[in-house]
């Protein structure tokens, strides 16, 4: 193949309508509109007006509560950490804190810390700092020899 041969797979790129622009467009006059009324107008948004009525989303009770200082944790498996540490992307010698993971890109931001959960298995020694950790996850560790340390959101801040 060659530079000059390369082409868009057929229909690819297909040419955009041009809406009213005379009837030889075949979206002439109305442009697809129709005749009249609200829709046929400019500067329309009614998405979820039922003209008048009670709008669906309002008929329908409301469930539920949201917590307004609730806590959002990043999440990691321990079988992510392994293969991290496998790949040497983590020391598994030192110690593995939320800024190390985050450093190591396992996890993009902190959010209000770093919860650890037990997916995956564990073979490597290793000891883990986090804010938050499955009772399963902190077992898994301890199992493989090392130890998962959970500190409390405020010495995260």
């Amino acid at each position: 193949m060659k530079l000059n041969e390369l082409r868009d797979n057929p229909g690819a790129n297909a040419k955009k309508k041009r809406v009213a622009r005379g009837p030889g467009s075949g979206k002439g006059k109305m442009a697809g509109r129709g005749i009249k009324g609200q829709k046929s107008r400019s500067g329309v948004a009614i998405n979820g007006y039922e003209g008048g009525q009670m709008p669906l989303y309002q008929r329908l009770p409301k469930r539920g509560f949201n917590k307004p200082n609730r806590k959002a944790f990043a999440v990691v498996n321990l079988g992510l950490i392994q293969k991290f540490v496998d790949a040497g992307k983590l020391d598994g010698s030192a110690a593995i804190t939320e800024d190390v993971l985050v450093a190591s890109g396992l996890v993009r931001r902190k959010l209000d810390g770093i919860r650890v959960l037990a997916k995956g298995d564990v073979t490597a020694k290793l000891t883990i700092e986090v804010t938050g950790a499955s009772k399963s996850a902190v077992e898994a560790v301890e199992k493989a020899g090392g130890s998962l340390t959970v500190t409390t959101a405020a010495a995260a801040e």
